[in-house]
């Protein structure tokens, strides 16, 4: 398909900020220069030969969850804003006792900035699922996700052929997806982990992680219900 009409223009969030804008809103200096964070000039790795990527993208994200500046950020933690913007730009690099210090400031265990916690998903396959059916009726009624309190969802139908797949930016923080197959096959999911679905076969993931869904077979169609909470 070529349209996805869950996206939003407005709702649309990048997968991480990009760090000299971050650096530029906030107001700060170049971060290139002298390194501030206790360690030793930057390499391709750092904290025990973490990788520097991934440390900055945790950052980032952590950060982004709290909502909080990279000012607030580092006077909680007790550093300099520009090593903060450093480390999330991932030229810096960190001692142990700076990343802990920040990880406080956040409220985020320690170990998030080295194994991000994986994506949320569930499968419900067509013969699955707690059901119940009506007494006079040739009638059965299977539960798949219960909708929570405050929460506001949007149905869609889709129908989808062979030959690319659509690949989703995320949408806005918080969203989760749920998809039942109605004909055909098709891989949906987590980009990079899709699982293959079949008529009646049920998932839910997260809407705000880039995500996919790609027909295998002609006619085929979903259901499509987005959560926003």
């Amino acid at each position: 398909m070529n349209t996805d009409p869950v996206v939003r223009q407005s709702e649309r969030i990048t997968d991480m900020p990009n760090p000299a804008e971050a650096v530029a809103d906030e107001g700060l200096a170049s971060a290139a220069g002298a390194d501030e964070t206790g360690g030793v000039p930057a390499g391709p790795s750092g904290a025990g030969g973490a990788p520097l990527e991934l440390i900055a993208a945790s950052l980032r994200r952590e950060r982004r969850r709290t909502g909080l500046s990279l000012t607030e950020v580092a006077r909680r933690a007790g550093i300099a804003k520009s090593t903060l913007s450093q480390l999330e730009s991932g030229t810096g690099n960190p001692s142990l006792e700076t990343l802990w210090a920040i990880c406080v400031a956040l409220d985020a265990p320690f170990s998030r900035l080295l194994d991000p916690p994986r994506p949320h998903v569930q499968v419900i396959r067509a013969d699955e699922g707690p059901t119940v059916s009506a007494a006079q009726a040739d009638y059965q009624a299977t539960l798949l996700a219960a909708c929570p309190p405050g929460a506001r969802r949007d149905v869609y139908r889709i129908a989808a052929e062979p030959g690319h797949a659509r690949v989703s930016d995320p949408h806005m923080p918080g969203v989760m997806e749920h998809v039942v197959l109605s004909a055909g096959r098709a891989l949906v999911g987590v980009a990079g982990e899709p699982v293959e679905l079949g008529p009646g076969d049920y998932i839910c993931y997260p809407g705000d992680i880039p995500h996919m869904f790609e027909a295998l077979e002609p006619r085929t169609l979903a259901v499509l219900v987005s959560e926003h909470t």
